[in-house]
């Protein structure tokens, strides 16, 4: 089960973030065909100019400024630079630049990447502030923030679950073994869109006319998302196992005892959200649809390979040992006590409080 959830996760590992643009637009859409009208015309770079903006000091030329930075700007990749375009206040100008690569490659990240470092000393040299802009430098920085804030964004929300988890399940084992079960049903969600929309496997079925990067949102919603159902499916399965062993003392009988129950919410509330996310994935919108199938995949594998399968086996497996927690840890954590374990059983009949008892009523005559 392991290694097929690997298997699953290993394509995440070349996962590729960008923004969408009108070459990721469906094939019959007029924007579409400009987008390729104009890629055939007059090269791909067309469709994603770079804006170089020149802002002297008080009194110097924008003009002349510019075209001494446009100079500099003769790199590899690059097919042509424009005039400058003065501003109507006497310090700025616009240089308009043409990659050899459309906006979604590598090949103009780069490109970016090296004028933005070249900037700066051009700038001191000719006296004036460069600034590059325009709808694909502001992609990539979109992509580049996103991909940057996505690890620390899945720490907070594993440590934060991992916490929570402790305090109710009272075990080390359990809380860890849900965030690695979690991460497990991420990598595969992210492993089937990068198949799919990357590597173009079942692409006709899915109907993915254009292969490349993934919608740079992608991954934050789908982890957000996937992560409150898995916790769910996981506090409604192990909630009621550890209802069982707290009775009854006994793991092993506890594991099929409690999941006789939960299982089935979770494959109803399961079925569900798949059909609910299923339905988005014929959606032409390559925007929505890899969000769609992430989800969709991440949940059939969550519920019934890590919740329902990998999860009652572990606790099986580990018998007294799942639920251990050191007495010093014990003493530290408050006690949610959701079994409700701490609450007095109420008095039977025969230990009713004599106070409280009624004298039988006297026969009628």
């Amino acid at each position: 089960m392991l290694l097929a959830l690997g298997a699953m996760a290993l394509p995440a590992l070349k996962l590729e973030l960008a923004m969408p643009d009108n070459g990721t637009a469906d094939p019959a859409s007029t924007q579409r065909k400009a987008y390729d009208l104009i890629s055939t015309a007059f090269g791909p770079g067309n469709n994603g100019r770079l804006l170089v903006l020149v802002h002297t000091r008080r009194g110097g030329d924008p003009v002349r400024a510019a075209a001494q930075i446009a100079e500099g700007l003769d790199l590899p990749g690059v097919i042509s630079v424009s005039d400058a375009e003065p501003g109507t206040d006497g310090r700025t100008a616009v240089l308009n630049l043409v990659p050899s690569q459309g906006p979604r490659t590598q090949a103009t990240q780069r490109l970016v990447r090296d004028i933005r470092a070249r900037t700066p000393a051009l700038g001191t040299a000719a006296g004036a502030q460069v600034l590059v802009t325009g709808s694909t430098p502001a992609a990539i920085d979109v992509s580049d923030r996103l991909r940057g804030s996505l690890a620390p964004f899945t720490a907070v929300v594993v440590g934060l679950s991992l916490l929570l988890l402790l305090l109710v399940f009272r075990s080390l084992l359990v809380p860890v073994k849900a965030a690695a079960g979690f991460l497990l049903s991420a990598g595969a969600a992210f492993g089937s869109v990068v198949a799919v929309f990357q590597w173009g496997w079942l692409a006709d079925l899915f109907g993915v006319a254009t292969t490349g990067p993934v919608f740079s949102f992608m991954p934050i919603v789908v982890i957000a998302v996937l992560f409150g159902l898995a916790m769910d499916y996981q506090v409604f399965l192990v909630s009621r196992i550890r209802e069982e062993y707290v009775h009854t003392g006994r793991p092993r009988e506890a594991v099929p005892a409690g999941s006789k129950h939960a299982t089935r919410v979770i494959t109803a509330a399961a079925l569900i959200m798949f059909a609910v996310f299923a339905g988005f994935v014929t959606t032409d919108d390559l925007t929505l649809k890899p969000i769609a199938l992430g989800l969709a995949a991440g949940i059939l594998t969550d519920a019934f390979l890590v919740r329902m399968t990998l999860v009652p086996a572990i606790l099986a497996l580990t018998g007294h040992a799942a639920w251990w927690l050191p007495r010093w840890l014990n003493r530290l954590l408050p006690d949610v006590d959701i079994e409700g374990t701490g609450l007095q059983r109420p008095p039977t009949p025969h230990t009713q409080d004599p106070e409280l008892a009624t004298e039988p009523a006297a026969p009628s005559n």
